[in-house]
């Protein structure tokens, strides 16, 4: 049987036999884990961990799932390791998996490809038991999770501010998470939780990346975009990086209000099509016929062929970005 992590979690109570739980997402490995080891206290389970560092140890592993102590009716044994059973293993996991109703064997394994997961091994616990993907391919899987640790923290996140969490750490779920403790921590008052709170929170790091600075430009935050500005170039970020992420964003910018329907084609998400679409509707299109010339400046001068100073320009660029003029360009 094949279950996914929401699946999984409804089941844990119920758990018995062989579960393999595969995947690259920490978070879901980490709160699947912790359900389990939570029901096996309620239910006085006794648990035991192995670490599978070679195929020898899989013996150790059914020895201990045949032999419970004198103080225990039911034993729950947690295998992490990436080392599949050999043959005579296989065997061993057979016989539980037929003759062992009460026990659990839950192995813990990371994400594997598709050959693995149609070996021997796979096959016999998917006919038997349970194998769980912890993964989340989807933008609804991600938020229906994170909405789920949202609940547990007494909090509760507009639509926009989710799709910004979510573009803020690229789809990195513990980090989401721990960014939504953060965010809970900061604003203990607050129950539903808007973007500029996320924005407050979040942005005013210790660590700012050419991503932070283009999420400040699209949202025409003027001050903040200066602070990342000089962040990145007070922590040695070369002008050349900065210059191509303002460079790309510029351009975005000139083509979709050139091609305003296009904006998927254009490589823009689909969640800050309308952020992108709200700073057009802010910016002065004249302008554009300057960005040109004032990126080819930049350009000259980060390369050493023109006296002006690249720093002083690049902040024209982020002004300009932001719907303002710090001097005629």
């Amino acid at each position: 049987m094949k279950l996914d992590y929401i699946q999984a979690l409804k089941r844990v109570d119920e758990a018995r036999g062989a579960w393999i739980l595969h995947g690259q997402e920490p978070l879901l490995e980490q709160n699947l884990m912790d359900t389990f080891r939570k029901s096996w206290n309620q239910q006085n389970i006794e648990r035991q961990r192995f670490d599978i560092s070679s195929v020898s140890d899989w013996k150790n592993v059914f020895n201990a799932l045949n032999s419970l102590s004198l103080f225990s009716s039911q034993l729950a044994i947690e295998v992490h390791g990436n080392i599949k059973p050999d043959a005579n293993a296989l065997k061993l996991l057979k016989h539980y998996i037929q003759h062992n109703e009460h026990n659990l064997l839950v192995i813990i394994m990371p994400k594997q490809d598709s050959s693995s997961l149609k070996s021997a091994f796979f096959q016999v616990v998917e006919a038997n038991g349970v194998i769980v993907a912890l993964t989340a391919n989807y933008a609804q899987d991600r938020q229906r999770i994170l909405v789920g640790e949202a609940e547990k923290l007494g909090i509760r996140l507009e639509q926009d501010a989710w799709a910004w969490l979510e573009q803020h750490h690229e789809h990195n779920l513990l980090a989401a998470k721990n960014s939504l403790m953060r965010v809970a921590d900061t604003f203990p008052s607050v129950q539903m939780i808007k973007i500029e709170h996320l924005h407050e929170c979040l942005q005013d790091q210790s660590r700012y990346t050419t991503f932070d600075l283009s999420d400040a430009l699209i949202s025409g935050n003027l001050a903040q975009s200066i602070k990342i500005f000089q962040y990145l170039i007070e922590s040695g970020e070369p002008n050349s990086l900065i210059l191509w992420n303002i460079s790309k964003e510029m351009r975005l910018f000139m083509q979709l209000y050139e091609q305003p329907q296009n904006a998927l084609q254009l490589g823009i998400w689909k969640t800050k099509v309308s952020n992108y679409q709200q700073a057009l509707r802010r910016l002065n299109p004249q302008n554009f016929l300057m960005w040109p010339q004032l990126l080819l400046r930049i350009d000259a001068s980060i390369k050493g062929k023109s006296v002006e100073n690249a720093e002083h320009l690049i902040l024209q660029c982020v002004a300009e970005m932001c719907g303002k003029t710090l001097f005629p360009v």
